[in-house]
């Protein structure tokens, strides 16, 4: 920006020593942005009084063109909560008032107009980049806060799911949308990848509640559970039945057992962590499992294709109710065809498929399971 001729130095005193001046430019962003004007006017005039002082000090020495107060007041309106839009259109309101304000005045001193012109020119490239100064500082202050605001949000759930010292008062958990006297549902995902997690957090706000990070995996507490359509069929979320918050660690250990069960039973989607007692129930018992499996099922072969269709066919039967025509519907094959693998493998295994007790059914439909999903390199097989 070149040094200003020397017809504008009256012109600069004058602008300076005019108490009136800032008021008028206040009033000019007050007016164009409504979220500039719902600060208090003594805010506003604060900082048009730093950046009119700055903006004098640079047009009269280019070499002193700092942009400290641009930035403090883009980190100030952040914290403030005022929008960038909403700045920018005060912040350009306030300008365009001022170069009014100069060229009447300019004009009525008797400076060419030429001379008003650069002198305009050179303003706006300097506001040009003031601006950009209170957008970056602005976008930083943003995430700063954002990033505090997850870690003040984490922490509160930390401390209520994980059974901490109580975390806050009614007011800062009032912060977050929780109310100390309501009931809220635990929801723990099987989501680790902090990216998966903030993509599925705004499909969450429907459900209300907070939702963060506790132990690694996305939780949260919510007063309903949420739309499963919404968590989507490829991840895996468990749901607490409503309880009090000071029985909130109690939902999320449930949580955590049902997350257990549902995973090693293979199950997706939204499950509620009571419909999941008998997975909960098996998945704390592996190495029994193994044996029961090699008890009732020692006589196959994993590595066997057949035997594993004959385990698969069987699994399937007692999961559809032991129904020939469901199993025969599930599996895409004839009910004869059901009922002549199910004949072979009781002539391989003591399995009690039918007329048996709830707890035999059970014990059964365990084994089968633990038989076909063991790891290691027969299964694979």
């Amino acid at each position: 920006m070149p040094t200003p001729t020397e017809p504008l130095a009256p012109l600069l005193g004058a602008l300076a020593a005019d108490e009136g001046l800032i008021g008028e430019l206040v009033a000019a962003a007050r007016a164009a942005s409504p979220d500039v004007a719902r600060l208090p006017v003594r805010e506003t005039r604060r900082h048009v009084t730093l950046l009119f002082a700055a903006g004098l000090a640079a047009f009269r020495d280019p070499g002193d063109a700092g942009f400290a107060e641009a930035e403090q007041l883009g980190a100030d309106r952040a914290a403030q909560g005022v929008p960038i839009a909403g700045l920018l259109h005060g912040l350009r309101a306030a300008r365009t008032r001022l170069l009014e304000i100069a060229v009447d005045r300019g004009r009525g001193a008797g400076v060419p107009d030429d001379v008003l012109l650069r002198a305009a020119l050179d303003f706006d490239r300097y506001v040009g980049a003031l601006e950009r100064h209170v957008v970056d500082a602005h976008h930083a202050a943003e995430r700063r806060l954002a990033r505090g605001r997850r870690d003040q949000r984490d922490a509160v759930l930390r401390a209520l799911l994980l059974g901490g010292d109580p975390p806050a008062g009614p007011e800062e958990l009032g912060v977050f949308g929780l109310r100390a006297s309501a009931r809220y549902r635990c929801v723990l995902f099987d989501i680790t990848d902090p990216g998966r997690a903030a993509a599925l957090e705004p499909r969450l706000a429907a459900c209300g509640g907070v939702f963060g990070a506790v132990e690694g995996r996305l939780a949260g507490l919510a007063p309903r559970p949420p739309d499963p359509a919404r968590v989507g069929s490829d991840v895996l979320a468990v749901v607490a039945p409503p309880l009090p918050l000071e029985r909130a660690a109690a939902g999320y250990r449930l949580c955590v057992a049902a997350l257990a069960g549902a995973d090693r039973f293979a199950r997706r989607g939204l499950q509620p962590a009571l419909d999941l007692a008998g997975e909960i129930a098996l998945a704390a018992q592996p190495e029994l499992a193994g044996l029961l499996g090699d008890a009732l099922l020692g006589t196959l072969d994993p590595a066997d294709g057949f035997h594993r269709e004959l385990v698969s066919t069987a699994l399937s039967y007692l999961d559809h109710g032991q129904r020939l025509d469901r199993t025969a519907a599930a599996l895409h094959v004839h009910p004869n065809t059901v009922r002549y693998r199910l004949r072979a493998l009781r002539e391989r295994a003591p399995l009690p498929l039918d007329d048996a007790t709830v707890l035999q059914t059970l014990r059964c439909w365990w084994a089968l399971h633990a038989w076909l999903h063991r790891p290691g390199p027969a299964a694979g097989r």
